[in-house]
C-alpha cells in the first residue's frame, strides 16, 4: 500500500493512542491469531489483514518507532514494516516479535515456537502410587514405607548412554540444533527433533548396562505420613519424588489414598455411623448399651419405648478434620430385632400380650392408622 492508504496504526490494533505495551501486545496476539493464513487458506483479506496487524505491531512495540510514528505519522516510520516479497524478515529474540512469536505458534499449531530449545531441559514424569488404608488409619493418620521406582544414572556410562569408550553423535536429522525446521504457511516453524527428542544427539554404540537410556531402573524407599481424616479419592503429593528430569526438575510423586471398608463403621463426612441391634424387649423396657467407637468401647444408656431407626449422638467420637481441629461425631443407629423361631410357649406370651395391650402401647401404628382413615375417607 502507498502511505497514503494505510490506515492509522492505532486503529489497525484497535487500540486508544495512549495504549500501554502489554495492551498493544495482547492486541496484536488476539489479531494475529484471528487472521493467520494457516487458519485462513486462500483468504487474500486474512492474509492482508495479518500483514497489516504485524506492520502495526513492529512499529508500536518499538518505543523509538512508536515516538517517530506519534509526531511523523506514516512518514516517520517510512520501510519499517519489514515486509518483502512474499514473506516476512528474522524474528529473532532481537526483534519486538522475539516474546510472543512463540505465543503465537502454540494457538496456531499447538506446537513449540522459535526460540524454545533443548536448553531448557525436560522435566520428568510424574509418578501416581495406589495405597489402600484401614478405615482407623485413614480415621487418625498412619506413616508408611513404600518402595517407588526411580531412574539412577548409568555408572558404566555416567548418563551418556554410549558403549564406554564412545561419545553420543551429534543427530543426522537436527544437525545437533534439537530442532528441525520446516515450512508452514508464511513461517518457517521449528519442531522438537523426533530422532533424539530435543536432545541434539544420538546413541550409536548404546551402553550394554542401561541399553542407550544413560540410566538404570532402581527402587528406593520412601516413608510417607498420611495426615488424619483423609478419605477415598484423597491424593497426596511429594514434589520432586517422580521421575528423574534430563535438564529439568524431577517429577513429583502422588499417593492415591483408597480406604478398606469397615466391619461396623460407615463414614459421612467427619462423622461416623453406627447400627446397632438390640431386642424389642430392650427397645420397650430401656437397656445400657456397650456401643464400639474408634476411641473404645463406651456406654450408652438406651430409654424405654425406643423405636427402631432412632439415632443417638456421641460428641467427638466422629473422624478428625483433615484440616487439623476438631472432630465429628459418632451417629449411633438403633435397629430394632424380630425374635424368629419362637417356641410355641414363646408364642402364647406374645399372644397374651397382644390381647392386653391397648392401642396406646403402639403409637406409631396408631398414628399411621388414623392418616390412613383420613386419607381414604
Amino acid at each position: 500500500m502507498a502511505n497514503g492508504e494505510k490506515r492509522d496504526y492505532y486503529e489497525v490494533l484497535g487500540v486508544h493512542r495512549n495504549a500501554s505495551e502489554t495492551e498493544i501486545k495482547k492486541a496484536f496476539r488476539k489479531v494475529a491469531v484471528q487472521h493467520h493464513p494457516d487458519k485462513n487458506p486462500g483468504d487474500k483479506a486474512a492474509e492482508d489483514r495479518f500483514k497489516e496487524a504485524t506492520e502495526a505491531y513492529e512499529v508500536l512495540s518499538d518505543p523509538q518507532k512508536r515516538a517517530q510514528y506519534d509526531q511523523y505519522g506514516h512518514a516517520g516510520v517510512s520501510g519499517a514494516g519489514g515486509f518483502s516479497g512474499g514473506g516476512f524478515g528474522g524474528f529473532g529474540a532481537g526483534t519486538p516479535f522475539g516474546d510472543i512469536f512463540g505465543d503465537i505458534f502454540g494457538d496456531i499449531f499447538g506446537g513449540a515456537g522459535a526460540g524454545r530449545g533443548r536448553t531448557q531441559g525436560r522435566r520428568g514424569d510424574d509418578l501416581l502410587y495406589n495405597m489402600e488404608i484401614s478405615f482407623e488409619e485413614a480415621a487418625f493418620g498412619v506413616e508408611k514405607k513404600i518402595e517407588v521406582p526411580f531412574a539412577k544414572r548409568c555408572a558404566s556410562c555416567n548418563g551418556s548412554g554410549s558403549k564406554p569408550g564412545t561419545d553420543p553423535k551429534v543427530c543426522p536429522t537436527c544437525r545437533g540444533a534439537g530442532q528441525v525446521r520446516y515450512q508452514q504457511g508464511f513461517f518457517s516453524v521449528s519442531k522438537t527433533c523426533g530422532q533424539c527428542n530435543g536432545e541434539g544427539k544420538v546413541v550409536d554404540n548404546p551402553c550394554p548396562d542401561c541399553r542407550g537410556k544413560g540410566s538404570t531402573k532402581e527402587t528406593k524407599t520412601l516413608s510417607i505420613k498420611i495426615p488424619a481424616g483423609v478419605e477415598t479419592g484423597s491424593r497426596l503429593k511429594v514434589t520432586g519424588e517422580g521421575g528423574q528430569g534430563k535438564g529439568g526438575p524431577n517429577g513429583d510423586l502422588y499417593v492415591a489414598i483408597s480406604v478398606k471398608e469397615h466391619a461396623i463403621f460407615q463414614r459421612e463426612e467427619s462423622n461416623v455411623i453406627c447400627e446397632i441391634p438390640i431386642s424389642f424387649i430392650q427397645a420397650a423396657l430401656g437397656c445400657e448399651l456397650e456401643v464400639p467407637t474408634l476411641d473404645g468401647k463406651v456406654a450408652m444408656k438406651i430409654p424405654d419405648g425406643t423405636q427402631s431407626g432412632k439415632i443417638y449422638r456421641l460428641k467427638g467420637k466422629g473422624i478428625p478434620s483433615l484440616q487439623g481441629y476438631g472432630r465429628g461425631d459418632q451417629l449411633v443407629v438403633i435397629r430394632i430385632e424380630t425374635p424368629t423361631n419362637l417356641n410355641k410357649k414363646q408364642k402364647d406370651l406374645l399372644e397374651e400380650f397382644a390381647k392386653i395391650s391397648g392401642e396406646n402401647e403402639h403409637p406409631m401404628k396408631k398414628g399411621f392408622l388414623d392418616k390412613v382413615m383420613d386419607f381414604i375417607s
